[in-house]
């Protein structure tokens, strides 16, 4: 049984300001659909509007003459007549999949299509043939009867278990998501954890940061108690495709300031993947930012844009900030 697999490619942004606004006829994999949306995956989750986007159902196995193919992994060189997203119509096909299409002249590898099963081409003249029953005798119409309940539970079995697939990669990316974000709740408190204890083994000493949410840096300042100057300094800076968080960042710059060692979990902790109250969130830009609230609540008096918890995990926006205090509220 091929791989069935679901793709939007875009078609418009009839919303100023979309994250796919300059990705017109570009594909990503489709992890969930509704009436309003499809959930893409693309630098993370997140959602296409129904009406911008085309939804194309592929399966991954040779094309046959005839058929019409999406070209998924392009083997892109100087002068290339085809690129992700396109679709071409199946011209000739050999034993290996390699196939030649109508649209030009350069062969396609069996590696870089997908076979489109919704949407196919009509038969013009299969539509103008109409099966007439009264016309038929006995023993045709048995034979018509049968060939149809064969086809009825082929197609029955055939959707049931794309079906079952499609539930176990959801239940996988589910799965994935889920120690993701543990490991990283883990980490976050291993870095409080550990600033403390930096605290009581540098005696002597005061410890004073200076963090910059809009910079995503955090500097710490070691300090002495007697004559008051700075002895060191250590600085930790998040690079612009990673959630920023400040405990993370503290425990980085203190290690620096003191000339210890940073833990590899440190600098490459996994990125979040579950929004929760207190954490900031973006548009795929980064420049639209909006701290996430209770739902129903109501926005802080400090004034800043606020978008409601089940918005923000409704339309997948980016955690750029988890610096919440407490990690799982």
């Amino acid at each position: 049984m091929a791989e069935t697999k679901k793709y939007v490619r875009i078609k418009k942004a009839s919303i100023e300001g979309a994250w796919y606004a300059d990705k017109l006829g570009q594909i990503f994999e489709v992890y969930y659909e509704n009436s309003v949306a499809l959930g893409a995956v693309c630098y993370g989750y997140y959602s296409v509007l129904r009406e911008d986007g085309e939804l194309i159902i592929t399966e991954k196995r040779p094309a046959k003459v005839g058929e019409r193919v999406l070209i998924t992994g392009a083997y892109a060189y100087t002068g290339c007549p085809y690129k992700n997203g396109d679709i071409n119509n199946v011209k000739t096909a050999d034993e290996y999949g390699h196939i030649l299409v109508e649209e030009h002249s350069v062969s396609l590898l069996r590696r870089e299509y997908e076979v489109i099963v919704n949407n196919e081409i009509k038969n013009e003249e299969a539509d103008e043939m109409k099966i007439d029953l009264n016309a038929m005798g006995y023993d045709e119409l048995l034979a018509h009867g049968d060939a149809v309940m064969e086809a009825i539970k082929k197609r029955t079995f055939q959707e049931g278990f794309q079906a079952a697939k499609q539930v176990q990669r959801k239940l996988a990316k589910m799965k994935t998501s889920i120690n993701t974000q543990a490991r990283r709740d883990e980490i976050v408190e291993q870095a409080k954890a550990d600033v403390k204890g930096l605290f009581k083994r540098d005696l002597g000493y005061r410890h004073d940061f200076i963090v910059n949410s809009e910079k995503r840096t955090v500097v710490a300042l070691r300090k002495s108690f007697v004559e008051g100057y700075v002895r060191d300094r250590g600085i930790a800076k998040a690079t612009p495709d990673d959630c920023f968080n400040i405990h993370i960042g503290k425990a980085i710059a203190l290690r620096r300031a003191l000339g210890l060692a940073v833990p590899d979990e440190y600098l490459n902790a996994p990125q979040p993947t579950e929004v929760r109250v207190g954490d900031f969130v973006s548009d795929d830009s980064g420049v639209n930012k909006a701290l996430v609230i209770e739902d129903d609540s109501w926005p802080p008096f400090s004034g800043g844009a606020v978008i409601y918890l089940k918005d923000a995990r409704k339309y997948c926006y980016r955690i750029i900030d988890d610096s919440r205090e407490e990690v799982g509220e």
